[in-house]
Formats: C-alpha cells, structure tokens, sequence
C-alpha cells in the first residue's frame, strides 16, 4: 500500500463498445484529466465487436485484413505503443492520472510498476496464486504479437503473460491501458496476421485467467476484483461516475477525426 494520503479517484464501468469508440474515450478522459476537468479515472470496459489493436508505431500491414474482416472484427490504431491485440473475451482497464499523482509520479517504468500493484491485487482477490510483476527487459526485436512478450512491467504468472499494458504520456497527465484476457483462446489472433506466427508459441508464453483458474469468471466479478484491487493497493477510493458532456462530445470527435479514420489507422509507422 501507498505510503500517500488516501486519494479519491473516479470509476466508470463503461459498456461494451466498438475499438474506435473505446480508444476515443480512452483519450477523451486522458484530455479531460491533464486539464484538470475531472478527478484521475480508472475505466474497465470490453469490446463489442471484437477487435484488432495496433500500437502506435506498428504497420498495419502486419495484418490480414480480409480474414479479419471475414470474421466481424474490427480494427484500431491505439495511443499508445506495443503490438497486435486481438480484444475479444477480456477485461481492458485504463488509468488517466496528471503527472503530479502520487501513485503515478516518477518515470514510465516506476509509475507502471505502482499500478502492476493494483492489478496484483486484483488477481489476489480473484484467487491467482503466483502472479508476478515481470522484471526483464524485453529483447530488441518483438513479433507481431503484443502477449507472445512480456515488458518489464507487465503481469506474468508462472513466466507466462497474463496482464498487458502500455502507456503514454502527454499535456502533464498519462494514459496507460491493459488488456486482461479472461477466456478463450490466447492465440486466436495469430490467423489475422500477414507474418508467420507460431500459436504453439504463443500459448506457450501467455494465458488467460481461465486456464489459471479452471473455470471462466465473468466479467462484472472480474470488473469489482479490479477496481478493489486498485483501491486497496494504492490507497483509492473510487468513487462511480460518469463520462462528463464534454468528455462524451471530445470522444465523438476523437472517434470521427482520428480513431475511425484510414488516415490514423494506416498510418505509416514512425
């Protein structure tokens, strides 16, 4: 726990929605927060349809879009770094938090590590014994593939990817969003990409909380260990909220001008 006074901190459960919807209002809160429009926020949310992320400096050629097209999903371009996600039975989380937080204060290494603790924490509640913070670096060169590697600062147990997460940072205020896969699959995503992906591979470096446990929880069980997990580890108290009007109109924006537009999608990588 924090050595920090006790924070208030809102939270949003937020509905299942479309990729270019929830990275709009991923953002969206991000803006809000740097400029002091609300407290800092922790949102849990799903994808409705599934969906194919790809960080920010990836090339949307690495994916097979007639087959992922094929199967109703979608795809989008997220804010923040790292590789292919395919968003479909999990829990996404996301932080928007000003620079000046305690619990986030310091460089992006340390700051993602004090929220790891938060997701420790829920995965106690849920019963996941040997979850850990990943310590080492991760190699130079990365697949397609964002759970076949785990960062420094992600959530493996028994050495394999549970809990992935990136962040960005901006306008004195950070983003940082995850993905906890809960059922299914891991490497289901390995047939919407162009480059030879081994799913032997990657179920062999990630997991799901089902293959954990042994059984399936759901989402709203999932949704509370989280949000208690945060509270309980860096000292919250989270008090349930609401997107503000202008959050909701800066995220329809955002999803017009940017997240559902060719031009941010297809991008070309820096």
């Amino acid at each position: 726990m924090t050595n920090e006074r006790s924070s208030v901190w809102r939270l949003i459960r937020f509905g299942p929605a479309d990729g270019p919807t929830q990275m709009a209002v991923d953002e969206a809160v991000w803006r809000a927060v740097a400029e002091g429009r609300v407290p800092p926020t922790l949102r849990l949310y799903a994808w409705d349809p599934p969906c194919l992320s790809l960080g920010r400096h990836q090339s949307a050629d690495e994916v097979n879009h007639q087959v992922l097209a094929a199967a109703g999903y979608g795809l989008v371009r997220r804010p923040t770094g790292g590789r292919a996600i395919l968003h479909i039975d999990e829990l996404t989380y996301s932080v928007a938090a000003p620079l000046t937080e305690p619990r986030v204060r310091g460089d992006v290494l340390t700051s993602c590590q004090r929220i790891s603790q938060g997701l420790l924490a829920a995965l106690d509640l849920l019963g996941v014994q040997g979850a850990a913070v990943h310590q080492q670096k991760p190699p130079a060169t990365t697949g397609p593939v964002c759970f076949e590697t785990p960062g420094e600062f992600e959530i493996v147990v028994d050495g394999r990817k549970l809990i992935g997460s990136a962040q960005a940072r901006g306008r004195g205020a950070l983003l940082q969003h995850g993905a906890f896969p809960l059922a299914g699959d891991i490497a289901r995503i390995c047939r919407f990409l162009t480059a030879p992906t081994d799913p032997a591979r990657v179920r062999a470096r990630a997991t799901t909380l089902a293959e954990v446990l042994g059984r399936e929880i759901p989402w709203e069980e999932a949704a509370q260990a989280v949000a208690e997990g945060f509270a309980r580890a860096l000292d919250l108290q989270l008090e349930p909220g609401e997107l503000t009007p202008w959050e909701v109109e800066m995220a329809h924006r955002l999803r017009q001008e940017k997240y559902a537009a060719e031009e941010w999608t297809f991008r070309c990588p820096l």
